[in-house]
């Protein structure tokens, strides 16, 4: 009996196993990853990232799909997909890449995955590896009872042999699939590079990255126990066909490096502690780059008039960049200095129209205590949440000026929405609910509270 319940227990806990890997496989709604997981929520960056992934997408024929790139909270180097409509790349991955190049690499092979459905096949390869691991489990029990009955202890010894050989089996099984379409994944990046003209040099480079970092442990890894090929044999395989292209020379347009240097910058000066940024950026560099992070650090530091002094140098030499008068505008902000943002933020605006900055000319706005102003941040807030309902962070400025201006019901909606996007149903039903109460009855807003009364999420 003792050695059925082990024997049980190894099967259950292999399951378990095998269940959690499924859920990479499973459509994870955005609200409920961002609380999972946490993104990172900038104009600029998501802006980069969408250049880069948008000419991959449509070499792959996904460009009408909706995919996003979604970056997450991150200084790790690791990227993943979760279903067939989003692109999770850390922070890290930019931060830690020289070139664009290295970056497009990555979302590249993560494409290979969506366009190869892979995810959509991962279940499948799951059942069929559970199969396995509940028939030997379920034999070799049957052979440890017919030992025990009998007296012969080689036969329970058989049954144990059975029992994890079909376990080991099983994950071998399981893991085989998941380097093969690893392998796979990276053979369709490379495609994607070649028809849009460039060059597979940056996925080199991130997996040698990968390669020197393993190459002291790697001679004591069993390959076949890994969900990866071994680093160099990817390097082998990828070398090969990247080297075949016209394009493998190929360098990144200056334009592009420039925004990618200013993207690492900015994640840096807000990632990083002040001193990790001094060394990386030390005052002796007077880059763009250099000069970007630094300012940012000034402002986290509470140096304002540092901070200002320096995105004002930053605006005079680049004054149709809108991200430097968006930065400028959140400095006046958090100085707590909103009135004074409004323009700055505009002036961004007027370059870039872009949700997230029209979310942050609303918060100005909301900010003045100015009731003045109340009717524009509520018509800039909402056109925000219009375009980018996952912003959770929008949805509560909304709330704000809905509560100020003493539209009461709507600032309860406003913040079930923003309480939704970010993950908190319950929280978001609860104020979904009083907003029903108050608003009028088959109204648009009122659909809006009771989708959210009615929301249940998978598996529930």
């Amino acid at each position: 009996m003792a050695t059925r319940r082990g024997g049980g227990g190894a099967a259950r806990g292999f399951i378990c196993g095998l269940a959690a890997l499924a859920i990479t496989a499973t459509s994870i709604p955005a609200a409920d990853a961002q609380q999972r997981i946490g993104f990172i929520r900038d104009a600029e960056i998501e802006d980069l990232m969408r250049d880069y992934a948008n000419p991959i997408l449509r070499a792959a024929g996904l460009g009408d799909s909706n995919v996003r790139v979604y970056v997450v909270n991150s200084t790790q180097f690791n990227a993943f997909v979760m279903d067939g409509r989003r692109i999770f790349i850390n922070a890290g991955v930019i931060m830690h890449a020289d070139t664009p190049n290295e970056v497009i690499g990555v979302l590249a092979h993560e494409t290979g995955h969506i366009a190869g459905g892979h995810l959509a096949r991962l279940p499948m390869e799951i059942r069929g590896a559970t199969a396995i691991a509940v028939l030997t489990t379920v034999l070799g029990v049957g052979a440890m009872a017919a030992g025990a009955m009998g007296g012969a202890s080689g036969g329970i010894d058989a049954g144990q042999a059975m029992v994890m050989g079909g376990q080991h089996a099983a994950r071998r099984s399981l893991l085989s699939y998941q380097r093969s379409e690893e392998l796979a994944a990276d053979r369709a990046a490379v495609n994607y590079l070649n028809a849009t003209g460039q060059s597979a040099k940056g996925m080199l480079r991130t997996f040698q990255r990968f390669a020197d970092q393993s190459m002291f442990s790697e001679r004591n890894i069993d390959p076949y126990a890994q969900s990866h090929p071994m680093p160099r044999e990817r390097i082998a395989a990828l070398e090969e066909l990247a080297k075949q292209s016209p394009h493998f020379n190929r360098e990144d347009p200056p334009g592009l490096q420039a925004r990618h240097d200013l993207a690492r910058a900015k994640l840096a000066g807000h990632m990083e502690h002040p001193s990790a940024v001094q060394r990386r950026y030390p005052q002796s560099d007077n880059s763009l780059a250099a000069r970007y992070a630094r300012a940012i650090v000034a402002m986290r530091s509470g140096s304002l008039s540092s901070a200002l002094q320096s995105v004002d140098s930053l605006i005079s030499a680049y004054p149709d960049y809108p991200y430097f008068w968006e930065l400028k505008g959140d400095m006046l902000i958090r100085a707590g200095r909103p009135a004074e943002a409004i323009e700055p933020l505009r002036r961004a605006l007027s370059l870039k129209p872009n949700p997230l900055i029209r979310a942050t000319l609303g918060h100005a706005l909301v900010a003045t205590g100015d009731p003045g102003r109340l009717e524009a941040a509520i018509s800039e807030l909402r056109s925000a949440v219009n375009d980018e309902p996952d912003y959770a962070g929008a949805y509560r400025h909304l709330a704000q000026a809905y509560g100020r201006a003493d539209r009461i019901p709507e600032a309860e909606l406003a913040t079930a929405q923003g309480h939704f996007a970010g993950g908190d149903f319950e929280a978001a039903k609860r104020f979904a609910q009083r907003a029903k109460q108050g608003l009028p009855t088959g109204s648009p807003d009122w659909q809006k509270a009771d989708d959210i009364v009615r929301y249940r999420p998978p598996g529930s």
